[in-house]
């Protein structure tokens, strides 16, 4: 008996190792160095860092102008996610309540675009909104306006871009809610003389609230760390935290503050988490996708 059970723990052991090293490897250590870094110095000679302990990367951060950047992230993110929801929770309901045809080649349509590479599709829209694009070259054959509009290098292409690139990580939780839901609940409601808006709001709109949080964090989370989005669509001044990472590491080498940069983020990401738990989402909703 004893040899069964330790057979089944050395197996149970062996299934559980690569995933705990793979874990130690590529998560901890990896988040344990970038907090390093965020506490280091930068090298006087501008390359790499020194073993200096300091806060002065933190508190640079407080600066008004990266204080700007990271309000500008969490508007950006904000405005993404609403819209996301605006859009994309009508469509998953939509989407669940179609006969099984057409919620395949709807279904067809939102996962196709991940077949292509998320630059490739974000270079078809900045040729789209280009001053002498199809969007403003159709406009003009209309006569709808005298001259091309700026929609490239904007803030709206910015979140256009973001919108149509997260846009179905709202669809699918939505979908899966809906789909997953108990319709006798609905019409138990309408039998006792509810109207369609408030079955809806009372009973639908409730039950898939699950889907929905979910939804609005695999869109929210993302949303402040998309850098090339605004690189490609945006302007000079749009700056968000994912730019300005970037920037750091790549042009102006101070590995520290982008490190401290980093950790911020993760905590903003991980205090969305916090909340998305307190108001009833599970976790499985999220990994379930």
């Amino acid at each position: 008996m004893k040899k069964q059970m330790r057979k089944k723990r050395d197996g149970a052991f062996w299934l559980v190792a690569p995933m705990a090293i793979w874990t130690i490897l590529f998560v901890l250590a990896t988040l344990g160095y970038i907090l390093y870094l965020s506490f280091s110095t930068r090298a006087e000679n501008g390359m790499g860092v020194t073993a200096q302990f300091t806060l002065d990367n933190y508190l640079k951060i407080l600066n008004p102008s990266y204080l700007k950047v990271l309000g500008n992230s969490l508007k950006l993110a904000a405005i993404t996610t609403i819209i996301c929801l605006l859009v994309g929770y009508p469509f998953g309901y939509l989407m669940a309540k179609a006969s099984p045809k057409r919620r395949a080649v709807l279904m067809l349509l939102v996962i196709v675009p991940f077949w292509t590479n998320a630059l490739v599709r974000v270079y078809g829209w900045r040729i789209l909104l280009m001053g002498d694009g199809p969007v403003n070259t159709f406009l003009l054959t209309l006569g709808v306006i005298d001259q091309p509009l700026k929609l490239l290098n904007t803030f709206g292409a910015v979140v256009l871009g973001m919108v149509y690139a997260l846009l179905p990580f709202m669809i699918l939780p939505t979908y899966s809610s809906v789909e997953k839901m108990d319709w006798a609940l609905v019409e138990a409601s309408r039998d006792m003389g509810s109207s369609p808006l408030r079955a809806f709001v009372t009973v639908t709109l409730p039950l898939t609230a699950p889907g929905m949080l979910a939804g609005c964090v695999l869109t929210f989370v993302p949303s402040i760390g998309l850098f090339f989005m605004s690189d490609l669509l945006g302007g000079s001044n749009d700056v968000f935290l994912g730019n300005l990472i970037n920037d750091q590491l790549l042009k102006s080498r101070d590995w520290p503050f982008a490190a401290a940069l980093s950790v911020v983020m993760m905590l903003l990401t991980s205090l969305f988490l916090w909340l998305y738990r307190r108001a009833g989402g599970k976790a499985e909703d999220i990994a379930a996708l």
